[in-house]
């Protein structure tokens, strides 16, 4: 593969920013980027699982000096790991909770992409598993906790369900929801649960969450958490969801206040001829990484 210049070009493709080998070699870097390209229970518009590719296509176009932290993430190195192959949900689960287990092993942070919501459970048990206590943050449009959807309890829709599941995790808050069924309020803790329509002109709900979480936090990022008028590229779009610096407030005041153990970005259904939203998921993962990884000001390391 042919290298270019850092933050010059597009790089090497196939590659997250397009990093060359210094930036993207396993043993040296502390990031690994996994994709999850699976689609295989999603009930409205197919596509989730060309997301990882458009997404990263997309970030081979990146910036890479972030101006809110003046930081270089990428020099901490991220390294693009080859996607996970599966062909049913209980081969996805089990493939993507044994790649992430053995990258924690190797002491790596991992940012796993999807494809469906539906692959987050898998991230989540390997983190909660090396993590006890381990808050979940969910940053969706959908509650997603149907017991089973259509007869799947491995559904995109029943994710969240899954996760609340895993004992080692202590609680998760969701916000940004504004689409559930009746079936779904007997599973909701409305106290863990922030409603797009209660908070989308507000900021004061950021603390309240922040102080409802455990020290170690995963985070579960569903794109369609933003306004269709931000990423119209997800699979169930709703109306009414949050905007981009909404989510980096908060986003940044959990990495500030809390230890991001990992998190996943999910849902991007890319479109053959718009490609932002493509290119916001990328930027997305950059945000929260220079966030994560940013060096302490008083003693200068990095996480």
């Amino acid at each position: 593969m042919q290298e270019s210049p850092v933050g010059m070009g597009l790089g090497v493709a196939g590659r997250y920013a397009g990093l060359p080998n210094e930036f993207s070699d396993l043993e040296a870097a502390k990031i690994v980027l996994l994709p999850v390209p699976f689609d295989k229970t999603t009930t409205y518009q197919k596509g989730s699982d060309l997301g990882p590719v458009a997404l990263i296509e997309a970030s081979r176009n990146l910036e890479l000096y972030d101006i809110e932290t003046e930081f270089e993430v990428y020099k901490v190195g991220i390294h693009t790991a080859e996607p996970v192959s599966c062909e049913t949900s209980e081969e996805m689960v089990a493939n993507v909770y044994n790649s992430v287990a053995q990258f924690l092993k190797l002491n790596k942070f991992v940012v796993t992409v999807g494809g469906e919501h539906s692959i987050s459970p898998a991230p989540i048990r390997a983190y909660a598993e090396k993590y006890p206590g381990l808050s979940i943050l969910q940053l969706d449009a959908h509650a997603d906790l149907q017991p089973a959807y259509d007869g799947n309890p491995l559904s995109h829709a029943s994710a969240m369900s899954r996760v609340k599941e895993i004992p080692e995790v202590a609680n998760l808050i969701a916000v940004g929801i504004r689409s559930m069924s009746n079936d779904e309020v007997e599973f909701m803790d409305k106290q863990l649960t922030y409603f797009a329509h209660d908070i989308w002109d507000k900021e004061a709900w950021m603390d309240q969450v922040v102080e409802k979480l455990a020290d170690n936090v995963y985070v579960t990022l569903d794109l369609d958490v933003f306004d269709p008028s931000t990423m119209p590229s997800t699979g169930t779009p709703e109306p009414g969801g949050l905007g981009w610096y909404s989510i980096l407030k908060i986003l940044k005041k959990v990495a500030g206040k809390r230890n991001i153990v990992g998190f996943d970005i999910v849902e991007l259904c890319p479109s053959s001829t718009d490609k932002s939203p493509d290119f916001l998921a990328a930027k997305l993962i950059y945000k929260i990484l220079s966030y994560i990884f940013v060096p302490h000001p008083t003693t200068g390391d990095c996480k």
